[in-house]
């Protein structure tokens, strides 16, 4: 099955993104520590992520065009996050540092036996934009807007201007934000955390909840991402159930998986291939990423990609 939308030509980019970025402080412990106890950690990095960084860093990675709308604070956080996009050679154009603000950082506790993380994480509100402040020159330069509603209403501008001149607008979600009856009507790709659905709509079916989710919102892919299971997309009225690949060498860390998995459809999207095939490189992209500690560390190149779809 095709995607059912035309991808704009012309574009200087591939993919815009606008949304989040963070710096991750990721402790891996042999297992998660019970309330009120002390545990000896194995060992801890400091790595690049956020969830719009994170997929351009790995669309790049894949030899795709991308750049980066987002702010950084004035610290050296901002300084480290910012030096690993430019490093990836995601375009930074657009990025603004706040001066006086804290870059994103998040806290993740990795479980050593399954890669399993929980993610403790703060945003400093300088960082937020207003529908004034959205950088909306990096609509058309698109042929798609890939976004997070962290900052709604700013999303909401880009969206409506999407539409205007045929940008194709993905979101990734995992958790509800006001704005987003507004919001979703304009998005034509909507991956969400797998019980995200039920939880907007009361329903425990998961085929059920994206039928809602479709009804309401009318995109044109929905979807959600099933870990190791893989995931579980909707386009039409067929469901496209694409199971997951195991993780070479085992699963070290699963922080940035969903982010990774966007990556991996985005890329399908622009190279022209089908949403199976697609949905079969965001799996094999997820389980890759999953190799090593960190959202970026292990995100593959395109050659490493093709290995893994061999398999």
């Amino acid at each position: 099955m095709n995607f059912p939308f035309t991808l704009p030509g012309g574009r200087e980019f591939d993919v815009a993104g606008f949304g989040t970025n963070a710096v991750d402080f990721l402790i891996r412990v042999p297992e998660y520590p019970a309330f009120n106890s002390k545990v000896e950690l194995t060992d801890y990095v400091q790595a690049p992520g956020g969830e719009i960084a994170t997929t351009m860093a790995g669309l790049q990675r894949l030899g795709l065009s991308t750049c980066y709308a987002g702010r950084f604070g004035d610290d050296a956080a901002g300084e480290f996050g910012l030096a690993s996009l430019r490093s990836e050679g995601v375009d930074v154009s657009f990025i603004e540092v706040v001066p006086g603000a804290q870059t994103q950082i998040a806290f993740i506790v990795i479980d050593e036996l399954s890669g399993e993380r929980t993610v403790i994480w703060k945003r400093d509100a300088k960082l937020a934009y207003t529908i004034k402040e959205a950088p909306a020159s990096i609509v058309e330069r698109a042929r798609v807007l890939h976004l997070t509603p962290h900052d709604a209403e700013a999303c909401i501008s880009l969206a409506k201007r999407a539409k205007e001149v045929e940008t194709i607008v993905s979101v990734d979600l995992d958790n509800i934000f006001n704005g987003l009856d507004d919001l979703l009507p304009l998005v034509d790709i909507l991956i969400t955390s797998a019980e995200l659905p039920g939880r907007m709509f009361g329903i425990d079916d998961k085929k059920e909840a994206l039928n809602a989710m479709r009804a309401r919102y009318d995109s044109a892919v929905v979807g959600i991402t099933l870990g190791e299971n893989g995931s579980l997309l909707l386009c039409g009225d067929e469901f496209i159930l694409t199971p997951g690949f195991a993780v070479p060498g085992g699963c070290k860390d699963t922080t940035g998986a969903g982010d990774s998995f966007r990556t991996g459809l985005l890329y399908g999207l622009i190279k022209g291939e089908s949403i199976e095939e697609s949905s079969r490189m965001a799996n094999a992209v997820a389980a890759l990423k999953c190799r090593a500690v960190g959202a970026r560390t292990s995100l593959p190149t395109s050659s490493e990609l093709k290995e893994m779809l061999k398999k």
